[in-house]
């Protein structure tokens, strides 16, 4: 019988940063593959997903490795690390997004996707700094949303909800969920796809399989590895977001920023319906 091939693409979330197991990562993805199919039946897992990718990376790099697995079930959850960098564009997202779900969906593999929380609000960012990047993400999650729709994606609504504010749920750096976290995104990923009659084994165990890391070890992996990822996406990104908030505090104290968020809104339609009007030839 062949197996049931799973592949997984994106970034450190879906790498399973924040899930140490042995020397390398676990992950939601990787618990979620333990589950899929019944014990005794095989199941072959590729996760794809590298630490610090953006949708470019998905769509060039991983995208035709993962198609040649011929797939069953493809994950692609990306699109942080996108609104993290000063060349940012919501409408170069929506493409290759779009690009990815119907390279997938056109061969026939089951997509899943997810939004996600915004990051600002995770670092605990100031207001004046958070909000953009609070903006960009919901522009993110607004195109995933409308993608995930059109492909029949089985979509995760992982944006908002208990597990975001419980700090248990998330590592030190609080970008990448812990043990706990990135359970808790296989076991609502598992039911999903149970509701489908697609996820037939059994259900991922919500309670961690190792004790959670002392808070010593903690501060040690944020003064180490920790800052040096924080520095890399700040390289580019800090002028940037300096130069945003400027506008965001200028705007608030004008009574303007209503008008920010309309702008952000009018850059997402704008983005949908440019696919919308590249389709309708294919589709005549």
């Amino acid at each position: 019988m062949r197996p049931l091939r799973f592949v997984a693409l994106g970034d450190s979330l879906t790498e399973g940063v924040g899930d140490p197991v042995g020397e390398g990562w676990r992950g939601w993805a990787a618990l979620l593959a333990a589950g899929i199919a019944p014990a005794d039946a095989p199941v072959e897992f590729v996760n794809f997903a590298v630490s610090g990718a953006q949708t470019r990376d998905v769509l060039e790099r991983q995208t035709p490795a993962a198609l040649a697995e011929r797939p069953d079930i493809a994950s692609v959850v990306i699109g942080v690390n996108d609104t993290l960098r000063c060349t940012f564009d919501i409408r170069a997202v929506a493409e290759r997004l779009d690009e990815v779900y119907a390279a997938f969906t056109g061969q026939g593999a089951v997509l899943l996707t997810a939004c996600l929380p915004d990051p600002g609000a995770m670092l605990g960012l100031p207001g004046a700094l958070a909000r953009p990047l609070a903006r960009r993400q919901r522009a993110v999650n607004a195109v995933v949303h409308a993608l995930s729709e059109r492909y029949g994606a089985v979509h995760l609504h992982a944006a908002e909800g208990d597990w975001v504010t419980d700090r248990a749920m998330w590592s030190a750096d609080r970008l990448h969920p812990g043990e706990r976290g990135h359970r808790q995104l296989a076991l609502h990923f598992h039911g999903l796809l149970a509701r489908e009659d697609i996820a037939t084994g059994a259900v991922p165990s919500p309670e961690p399989e190792f004790p959670e890391p002392t808070r010593s070890a903690s501060l040690w992996w944020l003064a180490t590895a920790g800052t040096g990822w924080v520095a890399r996406r700040c390289t580019d990104l800090l002028p940037q977001l300096l130069t945003l908030a400027a506008d965001e505090i200028r705007h608030r104290a004008r009574g303007t920023s209503a008008r920010l968020d309309l702008s952000a809104s009018h850059a997402v339609a704008a983005a949908l319906a440019a696919l919308s009007v590249t389709e309708q030839p294919d589709a005549a």
